[in-house]
């Protein structure tokens, strides 16, 4: 139990200190390692831990961690992958904050944090075409993923109302099509 609470927490160390740019920039991270290299769950469970993190309250990188942590170790797990996952942060911002203050003037950090900023945006789009790919697979999840666009953009509808909108409207659409749950 040792070494796998060891294992999640170093796991999500590494993860944690090279994920720029927020909690949606890290799935390919997530994938790479969690499916792909440890295979403690797959593609499509990563998706739904993910997708739930993200509508739960708090930082989505975190939440993904806990779930994670606490599939593969319970309660302990849960711990050790959450505090894997933000000790990096930690550690990066607090020497961030303490030195960057005193640089912020210079242009020559103004242009890094331009072209960083881009970079993550590549990351973001590479985020969001994936979970596209994964969860657009009809047209009811194209047009819920167009209604969400515009009441975001348009209408400025806060996330937890789409969030649950979308929940409300898949369970309806199962029952419509008699699926039932696992």
């Amino acid at each position: 139990m040792v070494k796998k609470l060891l294992n999640l927490f170093l796991t999500f160390a590494k993860i944690g200190s090279i994920t720029f740019g927020g909690g949606l920039t890290m799935l390919p991270l997530l994938t790479r390692e969690i499916v792909e290299k440890k295979k403690w769950a797959t593609e499509e469970e990563l998706l739904d831990y993910y997708a739930v993190g993200q509508c739960t309250p708090g930082i989505i990188a975190v939440n993904t961690a806990t779930f994670i942590g606490f599939y593969q170790a319970g309660i302990l797990g849960g711990i050790f992958a959450t505090i894997g996952m933000i000790t990096p942060s930690l550690i990066i911002i607090t020497i961030v904050a303490s030195v960057l203050q005193n640089f912020m003037d210079y242009p020559i950090v103004a242009s890094a944090l331009t072209g960083i900023n881009a970079i993550v945006c590549a990351l973001l789009s590479h985020t969001v075409i994936t979970l596209g790919r994964k969860s657009l697979v009809n047209v009811l999840t194209v047009v819920l993923f167009i209604v969400g666009l515009v009441a975001c953009f348009v209408f400025d509808i806060t996330p937890i109302l789409l969030v649950i909108f979308g929940g409300i409207v898949g369970v309806i659409e199962s029952k419509i099509k008699g699926v039932k749950a696992k």
